[in-house]
């Protein structure tokens, strides 16, 4: 692979995206709407000892404010937006269903088509109601069955405005997350038995998700998988690191994805590999305090390597035998707005040298609109689109954004690749 896959080889001439493809950006509930407070993240963000060194509180205001993060989207110049029902809200007790809470996710769609942008929804953006949690959460024996009736529910009433239905968010990380690690709810840490039985309850809840929403909707349905790009340098061969065990979760959820109707990718960096295992900045996940960010390496310490989406783009191609894919999350944490520029110039080079080689991929969803509330670490990473005050909510767009707009109206990436660094 060269180093910057995707320059235009054929001279001076934009790169050109096909018609329909979805250029918009991506935000989840918990962290922007505020005051989810029959979470189970709400609870563990407020425990005694908890690993969340910023609790979400009133987050960036969006449950009220969504009307002015809808316009700012479309304002510049986006096709969609990505968000999350949130479960917490719309069953806050068993089988107890809100008309309020219903109604209010149906405004939220409304406004999306009203400024002609294509809504693409997440189902579970990682956070359950309380009395889940309470019952065992994503290790509860029925879990699959429940969330295929919170599914139903919300095709039925909100699926005629959903334009692409995603079930569960980076389901390969739930159970080392929280039974493992001990960084998500529960905060459970060594839990090896628990964290298998988590992995295989939510690859069922998938399957029975997606089974929900074809019969009750007519939206394509898939899952949204968090998968970096693994290289291995100097003769090195796969082996049994964190990364690349999530990695093999992920393909027994794209393996399994006959009855789905995409498959939605997230990538951030790159991981290699040499003989003597892993090498460069990686995903550690002490990186994510506070390291100081260079040239090469970004907020939360990670590779500056946008080209890593060629390497998982074309390993999801493989591994699906040809699905469609939505990349529901792209991006950068950084202070420098030039960076992110360069940085999404890069990613979707990477896009759409993969097209041209007959990749099926519907659309670039950028990680995250919202400069939002994030669930751990010493420091408030930027990885917005739009900065956000915390005291009165004032949203604040950055130049990044004007960009990506210009290139989703356009459907068109310049000819002249962005630089990192500038020039001297």
């Amino acid at each position: 692979m060269s180093d910057n896959p995707g320059a235009p080889a054929q001279g001076k001439r934009p790169l050109r995206f096909p018609d329909g493809f979805l250029i918009g950006a991506s935000t989840a509930g918990h962290q922007t709407e505020g005051n989810n407070t029959n979470s189970d993240w709400w609870e563990f963000e407020h425990r005694p000892g908890s690993p969340v060194h910023e609790p979400s509180g009133d987050a960036c205001d969006s449950y009220h404010r969504y009307p002015e993060d809808i316009g700012l989207v479309a304002g510049f110049g986006l096709n969609a937006y990505r968000f999350s029902v949130e479960w917490p809200r719309l069953e806050p007790a068993e089988g107890m269903f809100s008309r309020a809470e219903t109604a209010h996710y149906r405004r939220m769609l409304a406004a999306c088509h009203e400024h002609g942008i294509v809504p693409v929804v997440t189902y579970n953006h990682f956070t359950l109601p309380l009395w889940l949690q309470r019952r065992g959460g994503f290790a509860a024996d029925d879990f699959p069955q429940l969330f295929q009736r919170f599914c139903a529910h919300v095709t039925r009433t909100l699926g005629d405005l959903i334009g692409w239905a995603v079930t569960i968010n980076e389901p390969e990380g739930a159970g080392d997350a929280g039974y493992v690690l001990g960084i998500h709810p529960p905060g459970r840490v060594g839990d090896r038995e628990l964290a298998h039985r988590v992995a295989d309850n939510v690859l069922t809840a998938h399957r029975l998700g997606v089974k929900a929403i074809h019969d009750h909707g007519s939206m394509p349905a898939g899952v949204s998988l968090a998968l970096q790009d693994m290289q291995y340098e100097d003769g090195a061969t796969p082996g049994k690191t964190e990364w690349e065990l999530n990695a093999l979760i992920s393909e027994r959820y794209i393996e399994a994805a006959q009855e789905d109707d995409f498959v939605g990718l997230q990538t951030y960096t790159r991981i290699r590999f040499g003989p003597e295992g892993e090498r460069g900045p990686g995903l550690h996940p002490e990186n994510k305090n506070g390291l100081v960010e260079t040239d090469d390496t970004t907020q939360v310490g990670w590779e500056f390597y946008p080209e890593a989406l060629d390497g998982t783009i074309r390993r999801v191609h493989r591994v699906s035998g040809g699905k469609p894919i939505l990349l529901t999350e792209n991006g950068i944490a950084t202070t420098h707005d030039p960076k992110r520029v360069a940085f999404m110039d890069r990613a979707l080079r990477a896009v759409h040298t993969c097209l041209a080689d007959g990749i099926d991929v519907r659309g670039y969803l950028h990680w995250s609109l919202l400069d939002n509330y994030e669930w751990s670490g010493g420091f408030e990473p930027t990885f917005g689109l739009v900065a956000v005050d915390r005291q009165t909510f004032a949203r604040r767009p950055k130049e990044s954004a004007y960009w990506l707009g210009d290139v989703a109206r356009s459907r068109c990436l310049p000819a002249e690749p962005v630089t990192w660094p500038p020039a001297a």
